[in-house]
């Protein structure tokens, strides 16, 4: 009767140290996230603006040069750099989350190894 195919008692323990240190791994990596400042900038550098690793905004620098040009140059201005910040925050999230698994394929929503 024993067995039934189940890993013994001493790979499920082991398992179950893993994925603690994996849960407070992930806790230390949010609370690193949060704190992070990435900064996104228009191609001519009149845009900036900042959000956390998480994504959240968190500031703006217009370049008063820019209030001279056109509504739709400003808006192109004020996309780009929303644009390559969230491509940066992003790109870090995924590394980071890389980072903590080891490289194992966890197959998380939104987090998919094969896109980047």
């Amino acid at each position: 009767m024993a067995g039934f195919g189940l890993p013994n008692f001493g790979q499920l323990t082991e398992a179950f140290k893993k994925a603690k240190q994996i849960q407070q791994d992930a806790q230390k990596l949010q609370d690193e996230l949060e704190s992070m400042e990435i900064e996104g900038k228009s191609d001519d550098e009149m845009i900036k603006v900042w959000i956390s690793g998480n994504q959240v905004p968190l500031r703006v620098k217009v370049n008063e040069a820019i209030l001279n040009s056109n509504q739709e140059k400003i808006e192109q201005n004020i996309l780009q750099a929303i644009q390559k910040a969230h491509e940066t925050s992003t790109t870090t999230m995924k590394e980071r989350m890389n980072d903590l698994t080891g490289g194992l394929n966890l197959n998380l929503p939104g987090l998919d190894n094969n896109d980047s």
